[in-house]
C-alpha cells in the first residue's frame, strides 16, 4: 500500500513511534507528551526539531487518516501506536532502516547497520544493502542511493517517504564547486596528450629543419 508524501513532522512522529517501540517498550504505546519529547530530543536526530505538542497532535491526526498510527484505549492518558510495517507492507528489517533514516537523515549502509542495532541487529553490511535495494526497487520506491558526495568513500542512502531528501547547504556548495572526478581525469588525459603531440611536432620540425613560431602561450 502506498501513502502520500509525509511532512517532516509526520515522518519524525512515525519514526519515533517505531524507535521507542523497541528501545523503551515499557513506555509504548506513547502519550502525546512523551512522543513530543522523543521528536525533539537532541541526540540521534538529524535535523534536531522543536515541535510543539499541537504540531505533534496535528501530525498524529494526519498519520491516523492514513492508518499509519492508531489510538490505544484502556488508559487514563490517550496513547498512540504505529502500523508502519503493515501499511507499507515491509518486513521488520526494512521498517528499522526506514525509521533510522527518518530520524538521522541520509547514511551509508555501514552507518545504518550501526544506528539500527537497537531496532534490528543485522549480520553484516551486505544484509543491510540487500534490504535497502529492495526498498529502492519497490514501486513507488521507498529509499534511494544518493550520488557519492565529494571526498566521500561511500554513497549514502535516504528514505523517500517525505519526498526527495534535502542535501545540506555545505554539501550542495561542495558539489557545485568541485569538478566531477570523470571530467577531472579527462582533462588531465587531454593535457598529457597535447603535451605529447607538441613534443612530437617539435622533434619532427627539428629533423626537417623547419622552425616553428611560438604560439600564443609560448608553445
Amino acid at each position: 500500500m502506498s501513502v502520500r508524501t509525509l511532512s517532516a513532522a509526520e515522518a519524525r512522529v512515525l519514526a519515533v513511534l517505531v524507535e521507542k517501540e523497541s528501545t523503551v517498550p515499557d513506555s509504548y504505546p506513547m502519550s502525546l507528551n512523551s512522543l513530543t519529547l522523543g521528536c525533539n530530543q537532541k541526540t540521534a536526530r538529524d535535523p534536531v526539531m522543536n515541535l510543539a505538542e499541537s504540531e505533534v497532535a496535528a501530525a498524529l491526526d494526519e498519520l491516523k487518516s492514513m492508518s499509519l498510527v492508531h489510538e490505544v484505549s484502556g488508559s487514563r492518558v490517550t496513547r498512540f501506536a504505529h502500523n508502519m510495517r503493515r501499511v507499507l507492507g515491509v518486513p521488520g528489517q526494512s521498517e528499522a532502516l526506514l525509521a533510522v533514516m527518518m530520524l538521522r537523515g541520509p547514511q551509508t549502509a555501514a552507518e545504518l547497520r550501526l544506528n539500527s542495532e537497537r531496532l534490528h541487529r543485522f549480520a553484516d553490511v551486505s544484509s543491510v544493502e540487500g534490504f535497502l535495494e529492495e526498498l529502492a526497487e519497490r514501486e513507488p520506491p521507498l529509499a534511494r542511493k544518493l550520488a557519492r558526495a565529494p571526498g566521500a568513500r561511500e554513497s549514502r542512502w535516504a528514505h523517500l517517504l517525505a519526498g526527495e531528501p534535502a542535501l545540506p547547504a555545505a554539501e550542495v556548495r561542495a558539489s557545485s564547486d568541485a569538478p566531477a572526478p570523470a571530467r577531472d581525469a579527462e582533462l588531465a588525459a587531454l593535457r598529457e596528450e597535447v603535451a605529447t603531440l607538441k613534443e612530437l611536432v617539435h622533434r619532427m620540425a627539428q629533423q626537417l629543419g623547419v622552425e616553428i613560431e611560438p604560439g600564443p602561450q609560448g608553445g
